[in-house]
Protein backbone atom coordinates (compact mmCIF):
# COMPACT_ATOMS: atom_id res chain seq x y z
CA UNK A 1 0.00 0.00 0.00
CA UNK A 2 1.01 3.46 -0.22
CA UNK A 3 1.39 6.15 2.29
CA UNK A 4 1.03 9.63 1.77
CA UNK A 5 1.57 11.30 5.50
CA UNK A 6 2.96 9.68 8.37
CA UNK A 7 4.15 6.60 8.89
CA UNK A 8 4.45 5.32 12.67
CA UNK A 9 6.00 2.60 14.32
CA UNK A 10 5.28 0.67 16.85
CA UNK A 11 6.77 -1.95 19.18
CA UNK A 12 4.01 -3.31 20.98
CA UNK A 13 0.29 -4.59 20.28
CA UNK A 14 -0.85 -2.66 23.09
CA UNK A 15 0.54 0.49 21.80
CA UNK A 16 -1.25 -0.34 18.46
CA UNK A 17 -4.70 -0.59 19.69
CA UNK A 18 -4.46 2.98 20.88
CA UNK A 19 -4.12 3.92 17.43
CA UNK A 20 -6.61 1.65 15.58
CA UNK A 21 -9.47 -1.27 16.60
CA UNK A 22 -8.46 -3.05 13.41
CA UNK A 23 -6.55 -5.86 13.69
CA UNK A 24 -2.70 -5.59 14.15
CA UNK A 25 -0.03 -7.99 12.12
CA UNK A 26 3.42 -7.90 13.14
CA UNK A 27 6.02 -6.89 10.39
CA UNK A 28 3.29 -5.42 8.00
CA UNK A 29 1.29 -2.20 7.33
CA UNK A 30 -1.68 -1.36 8.56
CA UNK A 31 -3.33 1.53 7.02
CA UNK A 32 -4.95 4.81 9.65
CA UNK A 33 -6.88 7.24 7.91
CA UNK A 34 -5.82 10.92 5.95
CA UNK A 35 -2.71 8.82 4.54
CA UNK A 36 -0.96 7.47 7.18
CA UNK A 37 0.01 3.80 8.62
CA UNK A 38 1.85 2.16 11.40
CA UNK A 39 4.40 -0.57 11.96
CA UNK A 40 4.20 -3.28 14.55
CA UNK A 41 7.62 -3.66 15.24
CA UNK A 42 8.19 -5.67 18.31
CA UNK A 43 10.74 -4.33 20.01
CA UNK A 44 14.06 -3.39 19.83
CA UNK A 45 16.34 -1.27 17.73
CA UNK A 46 16.39 -3.91 14.66
CA UNK A 47 13.31 -4.22 14.29
CA UNK A 48 12.33 -0.71 14.63
CA UNK A 49 14.54 -0.07 11.89
CA UNK A 50 12.82 -2.50 9.33
CA UNK A 51 9.56 -1.15 10.31
CA UNK A 52 11.11 2.25 9.34
CA UNK A 53 12.38 1.21 6.31
CA UNK A 54 9.39 -0.38 5.09
CA UNK A 55 7.28 2.38 5.81
CA UNK A 56 9.70 4.93 4.15
CA UNK A 57 9.96 2.38 0.77
CA UNK A 58 5.82 2.49 0.73
CA UNK A 59 5.69 6.51 0.53
CA UNK A 60 6.15 7.92 4.05
CA UNK A 61 6.51 11.31 4.33
CA UNK A 62 7.38 11.46 7.81
CA UNK A 63 8.29 8.80 10.46
CA UNK A 64 6.89 9.06 13.83
CA UNK A 65 7.81 6.46 17.25
CA UNK A 66 4.86 6.22 19.21
CA UNK A 67 4.37 4.18 22.52
CA UNK A 68 5.48 4.04 25.87
CA UNK A 69 8.89 4.78 27.36
CA UNK A 70 10.81 4.27 31.11
CA UNK A 71 11.26 7.21 32.92
CA UNK A 72 15.47 8.23 33.42
CA UNK A 73 14.76 11.39 35.61
CA UNK A 74 12.30 11.59 38.77
CA UNK A 75 10.56 14.39 37.57
CA UNK A 76 8.95 12.13 34.63
CA UNK A 77 5.89 10.26 35.94
CA UNK A 78 3.80 7.66 35.47
CA UNK A 79 1.15 8.52 32.43
CA UNK A 80 3.11 11.19 31.70
CA UNK A 81 3.32 12.27 27.65
CA UNK A 82 7.11 12.89 26.60
CA UNK A 83 8.18 14.65 23.47
CA UNK A 84 12.08 15.07 23.33
CA UNK A 85 13.75 17.21 21.53
CA UNK A 86 16.57 14.56 20.56
CA UNK A 87 16.93 11.30 20.54
CA UNK A 88 20.24 9.81 21.58
CA UNK A 89 22.05 6.38 21.54
CA UNK A 90 24.55 4.52 23.84
CA UNK A 91 27.01 5.19 20.70
CA UNK A 92 27.23 8.85 21.30
CA UNK A 93 24.59 9.61 17.96
CA UNK A 94 22.12 11.99 18.29
CA UNK A 95 18.99 12.70 16.01
CA UNK A 96 17.17 16.04 16.50
CA UNK A 97 13.58 15.86 16.28
CA UNK A 98 11.58 17.77 13.85
CA UNK A 99 10.54 21.66 15.48
CA UNK A 100 7.76 22.27 13.34
CA UNK A 101 6.08 19.01 14.43
CA UNK A 102 6.90 19.34 17.77
CA UNK A 103 5.02 22.50 17.71
CA UNK A 104 2.60 21.37 16.55
CA UNK A 105 2.23 18.54 18.98
CA UNK A 106 2.50 20.89 21.77
CA UNK A 107 -0.48 22.97 20.66
CA UNK A 108 -2.60 20.25 19.99
CA UNK A 109 -1.49 18.86 23.64
CA UNK A 110 -0.55 21.80 25.55
CA UNK A 111 0.50 21.12 29.06
CA UNK A 112 0.33 17.44 29.29
CA UNK A 113 3.11 17.54 27.15
CA UNK A 114 6.83 17.40 28.63
CA UNK A 115 8.98 18.92 25.78
CA UNK A 116 12.56 19.06 26.97
CA UNK A 117 15.66 17.09 27.05
CA UNK A 118 16.07 13.98 25.40
CA UNK A 119 15.39 10.40 25.07
CA UNK A 120 17.87 7.90 25.20
CA UNK A 121 17.95 4.51 23.28
CA UNK A 122 19.36 1.16 24.02
CA UNK A 123 19.47 -2.31 23.02
CA UNK A 124 18.42 -4.01 26.55
CA UNK A 125 16.06 -2.83 28.73
CA UNK A 126 17.15 -0.91 31.76
CA UNK A 127 15.25 -2.99 34.56
CA UNK A 128 16.19 -1.56 38.04
CA UNK A 129 16.53 1.66 39.45
CA UNK A 130 20.19 1.44 39.56
CA UNK A 131 20.60 1.01 35.77
CA UNK A 132 18.47 4.22 35.20
CA UNK A 133 19.98 5.98 37.44
CA UNK A 134 23.65 5.65 35.76
CA UNK A 135 22.19 6.25 32.40
CA UNK A 136 20.18 9.46 33.32
CA UNK A 137 23.84 10.31 34.92
CA UNK A 138 25.87 9.67 31.87
CA UNK A 139 23.55 10.91 29.24
CA UNK A 140 21.54 13.39 30.96
CA UNK A 141 18.36 12.03 28.75
CA UNK A 142 15.17 11.75 30.96
CA UNK A 143 14.06 8.71 29.44
CA UNK A 144 14.54 5.37 27.52
CA UNK A 145 13.07 3.33 25.36
CA UNK A 146 14.49 0.54 22.36
CA UNK A 147 13.32 1.72 19.18
CA UNK A 148 13.72 5.69 18.72
CA UNK A 149 17.09 5.81 17.56
CA UNK A 150 16.91 2.99 14.66
CA UNK A 151 13.80 5.14 13.32
CA UNK A 152 15.79 8.22 13.67
CA UNK A 153 18.24 6.37 11.49
CA UNK A 154 16.21 6.18 8.81
CA UNK A 155 14.56 9.41 9.13
CA UNK A 156 17.81 11.03 8.31
CA UNK A 157 19.26 8.46 5.70
CA UNK A 158 15.97 9.08 3.98
CA UNK A 159 15.56 12.83 4.69
CA UNK A 160 12.22 12.70 6.28
CA UNK A 161 10.85 14.72 9.29
CA UNK A 162 10.97 13.08 12.22
CA UNK A 163 9.39 13.04 15.98
CA UNK A 164 8.96 10.78 19.19
CA UNK A 165 5.90 10.89 21.87
CA UNK A 166 5.68 8.36 24.32
CA UNK A 167 3.80 7.61 27.54
CA UNK A 168 5.93 6.93 30.02
CA UNK A 169 5.06 3.55 31.86
CA UNK A 170 7.91 2.99 34.66
CA UNK A 171 9.37 5.73 36.64
CA UNK A 172 13.11 6.22 37.73
CA UNK A 173 12.13 4.28 40.70
CA UNK A 174 10.28 1.38 39.95
CA UNK A 175 11.87 -2.03 39.42
CA UNK A 176 10.99 -4.69 36.62
CA UNK A 177 11.41 -8.49 37.88
CA UNK A 178 13.69 -9.99 35.43
CA UNK A 179 11.06 -13.05 35.62
CA UNK A 180 8.28 -11.15 34.15
CA UNK A 181 10.57 -9.07 31.55
CA UNK A 182 11.26 -12.22 29.83
CA UNK A 183 7.45 -13.64 30.10
CA UNK A 184 6.42 -11.71 27.24
CA UNK A 185 7.13 -11.74 23.27
CA UNK A 186 8.63 -9.08 21.50
CA UNK A 187 5.15 -7.72 21.08
CA UNK A 188 4.49 -7.66 24.24
CA UNK A 189 2.10 -10.51 24.25
CA UNK A 190 2.22 -12.50 27.49
CA UNK A 191 3.63 -15.73 27.02
CA UNK A 192 1.72 -18.21 29.39
CA UNK A 193 4.11 -20.78 30.15
CA UNK A 194 7.10 -18.97 30.62
CA UNK A 195 4.75 -16.64 33.06
CA UNK A 196 3.17 -19.91 34.89
CA UNK A 197 7.24 -20.83 35.19
CA UNK A 198 8.63 -17.39 36.37
CA UNK A 199 5.87 -17.78 39.08
CA UNK A 200 6.69 -20.84 40.38
CA UNK A 201 10.37 -19.76 40.20
CA UNK A 202 9.57 -16.61 42.10
CA UNK A 203 6.32 -16.85 43.88
CA UNK A 204 6.80 -12.84 45.38
CA UNK A 205 6.74 -11.32 41.33
CA UNK A 206 2.92 -12.09 42.11
CA UNK A 207 2.49 -9.06 43.84
CA UNK A 208 4.20 -6.65 41.47
CA UNK A 209 1.58 -7.96 38.81
CA UNK A 210 -1.20 -5.48 39.71
CA UNK A 211 1.40 -2.43 39.92
CA UNK A 212 2.77 -3.10 36.77
CA UNK A 213 -0.42 -3.34 34.94
CA UNK A 214 -1.73 -0.61 37.00
CA UNK A 215 1.71 1.71 35.50
CA UNK A 216 0.38 -0.21 31.87
CA UNK A 217 -2.96 0.97 32.06
CA UNK A 218 -2.67 4.46 32.77
CA UNK A 219 0.05 4.91 30.14
CA UNK A 220 -1.67 3.48 27.29
CA UNK A 221 -4.88 5.49 28.36
CA UNK A 222 -2.71 8.55 28.05
CA UNK A 223 -1.35 7.18 24.49
CA UNK A 224 -5.06 6.95 23.45
CA UNK A 225 -5.98 10.25 24.56
CA UNK A 226 -2.90 11.50 22.74
CA UNK A 227 -3.63 9.88 19.32
CA UNK A 228 -7.14 11.13 19.66
CA UNK A 229 -6.20 14.62 19.78
CA UNK A 230 -3.49 14.53 17.27
CA UNK A 231 -4.87 12.40 14.29
CA UNK A 232 -3.49 9.40 12.78
CA UNK A 233 -1.08 12.21 11.13
CA UNK A 234 0.09 12.20 14.83
CA UNK A 235 -0.15 16.16 14.08
CA UNK A 236 2.23 16.00 11.12
CA UNK A 237 1.47 18.28 8.19
CA UNK A 238 2.92 19.01 5.32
Amino acid sequence: MAIRTTGIVVALASEARTLTSHTVKPDDITALTDGAALWLSGMGPVAARRGAQALADAGAAALAVFGVAGALSAHLHNGALFCPERVVDEDGHAYAADLAWRASLQQRLAASLHMEGALLSVASPLLTPADKASAHQHCAALAVDMESAAVAAVARERGLPFVVLRAIVDEARDAIPTALNDSVDAWGRPRPLHLMAALCRHPSVLGELPRLYSRMQRATQALRAAAEATGPTLGWHR
